[in-house]
């Protein structure tokens, strides 16, 4: 079995679509999986699974669905995929404020037409790079006012997509690596 981490997206936000992350690990852990462990009320999970992560995907959507009753998108990567997400760090250099520097996990790589379109909403200071199915994304002023931020929360991606902060994805690493 591998350790992966699931990022719900969406919950949690304001009164509605909650998710108990007790009622979430007791959830998982009773449909098989191992090691189930949450990090913060925004849907994190990392536990031991011998799923393929799009398998785990539909099925922890499915699961979440049946007992709180409302769909959401579960994106997926394993520890290793994960690892590789924080080595390749391209905005480290600029990015000083973890709080500020975001990692969108995309269910699927953008197409060159969707990535040019998303780089036109990017607004100096901010800066935005594309590595496969990440996209790294620095708002010094914060996401407020940030025409790239609403882009990347919304649906025109045509994919799949939910962001951490940079101090989440380095803790769920830390997660996966214990």
């Amino acid at each position: 079995m591998g350790t992966q981490v699931l990022m719900l997206r969406g919950i949690n936000l304001g009164p509605n679509r909650r998710v108990p992350m007790a009622q979430l690990r007791e959830l998982l852990t009773g449909a098989g999986y191992d090691d189930v462990r949450t990090y913060v009320q925004s849907g994190n999970v990392v536990l031991a699974s011998a799923a393929e992560p799009a398998d785990l995907e539909r099925e922890s959507a499915r699961l979440i669905a049946e007992r709180f009753g409302f769909e959401i998108a579960v994106v997926a990567r394993t520890r290793d995929e994960l690892a590789k997400v924080v080595d390749a760090n391209p905005l480290g250099d600029v990015a000083d404020n973890p709080k500020r520097y975001q990692v969108s996990f995309l269910s699927a790589q953008l197409d060159a037409n969707t990535l040019s379109a998303l780089k036109a909403q990017t607004a100096e200071p901010e800066r935005l790079v594309a590595i496969g199915r990440e996209l790294y994304a620095w708002h010094p002023d914060g996401v407020a006012r940030s025409k790239l931020w609403n882009a990347l929360a919304g649906k025109a991606l045509g994919v799949t997509a939910t962001a951490r902060n940079w101090t989440t994805v380095t803790t769920l690493l830390a997660m996966a690596d214990e």
